[in-house]
C-alpha cells in the first residue's frame, strides 16, 4: 500500500468529474494538492474546501493546457510556491462526437493538442524529479475506447490508444526506479456528457462513476499495475475486441454511438464527463 500522506499530488482537469474526485480522494489521504483547470472560481471554491474539510494543503493555478508552452509555465509557477510534485494525475482533455467532416479541424487538432501533447510534456516536466526520489506515481487518464475504435469519436478514441501506448512504455521504464506508472481507463461514466452530445447507447451502458473510476484507479497503482479498467464489464468488453475483427467490431460499434442528427457534431471537456 503507497503512504499518501503529505505528498504532493498534481491534478490536471480538476474543477469537476474524475479531477475533482481525484483531488478529493487525494486530499483524504492526506496529500497536499494543487488543482488545475481553465475554471479559475471552481478551482478557487475546490481549493478552500479541501483545505477545509482535510486540513492539507490545497492550491488553485487556472491554466489552459492546451496552449503551447503553458506546461512549462504550471512548472515554474509550481516551483515558486516551493513545491515539487510527487503524484501526478494527467486528467484533462475532452472528446468530440459527429461525423469526422463536420467537426472542425481546429477543433480537433486542440483536442489533439490537450489528449496527448500536453499529457507527454507534463510528464516530461514532472518525471524526473520522482525519479531522483526514487518514489512517485503518474497517472495517465484513458478510456474504454484506448482498445477500439470509436466511430463518431475517431481522434478522440485514437488520442487515448496513444495515451494507453505511451504509458505501459513509461511504465516498463520506471518500473525499477520507483516509480508507479498507470494507464487509468474509465468506461462510460455517469455524468453530464452524454447528455450533450445525445446518445444514451454505448458500448457496455453507462454505468461508471467518478468516485468508481478514482478507486480503480487507487487499485491499480496498489497492485502495480501498468493499466487498469474501471468495472467488471468494461474489462471484458475490452477484452472482446481480441476475439472479434477489428472491422466487426467497428461497425458495431457506429450503430451504437451514431449521431442523433448528422449535422450535429459537439464537445465537451474529459474534467466534465472523464471517459
Amino acid at each position: 500500500m503507497v503512504d499518501y500522506k503529505g505528498k504532493v499530488a498534481l491534478v490536471t482537469g480538476a474543477s469537476a468529474g474524475i479531477g475533482k474526485a481525484y483531488a478529493t480522494e487525494l486530499a483524504a489521504r492526506g496529500c497536499h494538492v494543487i488543482v488545475v483547470a481553465r475554471s479559475k472560481d471552481k478551482l478557487e471554491t475546490l481549493a478552500k474546501e479541501l483545505s477545509s474539510t482535510y486540513g492539507i494543503r490545497a492550491y488553485a493555478i487556472p491554466v489552459d493546457l492546451s496552449k503551447t508552452f503553458a506546461t512549462r509555465l504550471l512548472a515554474e509557477q509550481i516551483g515558486k510556491l516551493n513545491l515539487n510534485v510527487n503524484i501526478l494525475i494527467n486528467n484533462a482533455g475532452f472528446g468530440t462526437h459527429g461525423r469526422f467532416e463536420e467537426i472542425s479541424s481546429e477543433r480537433e487538432q486542440d483536442m489533439i493538442s490537450l489528449n496527448i501533447a500536453s499529457l507527454v510534456d507534463m510528464t516530461h516536466q514532472f518525471l524526473p524529479y520522482m525519479q531522483q526520489q526514487k518514489d512517485g506515481i503518474i497517472v495517465n487518464v484513458a478510456s474504454l475506447g484506448s482498445f477500439q475504435s470509436i466511430p463518431y469519436m475517431a481522434t478522440y478514441a485514437a488520442s487515448k490508444a496513444f495515451v494507453l501506448s505511451f504509458t505501459e512504455s513509461i511504465f516498463a521504464e520506471n518500473r525499477h526506479l520507483g516509480v508507479r506508472v498507470l494507464a487509468l481507463c474509465p468506461g462510460t461514466t455517469k455524468t453530464e456528457f452524454f447528455d450533450v452530445i445525445g446518445t444514451k447507447e454505448m458500448p457496455g451502458g453507462i454505468n461508471g462513476t467518478p468516485e468508481s473510476v478514482v478507486k480503480a484507479g487507487f487499485r491499480g497503482i496498489d497492485k502495480g499495475r501498468s493499466y487498469i479498467i474501471d468495472g467488471t464489464s468494461n474489462y471484458w468488453l475490452a477484452q472482446s475486441a481480441r476475439f472479434l475483427t477489428r472491422k466487426f467490431t467497428a461497425i458495431m460499434t457506429e450503430r451504437m454511438t451514431r449521431p442523433a442528427s448528422s449535422k450535429t457534431a459537439t464537445s465537451i471537456p474529459t474534467s466534465d464527463k472523464s471517459r
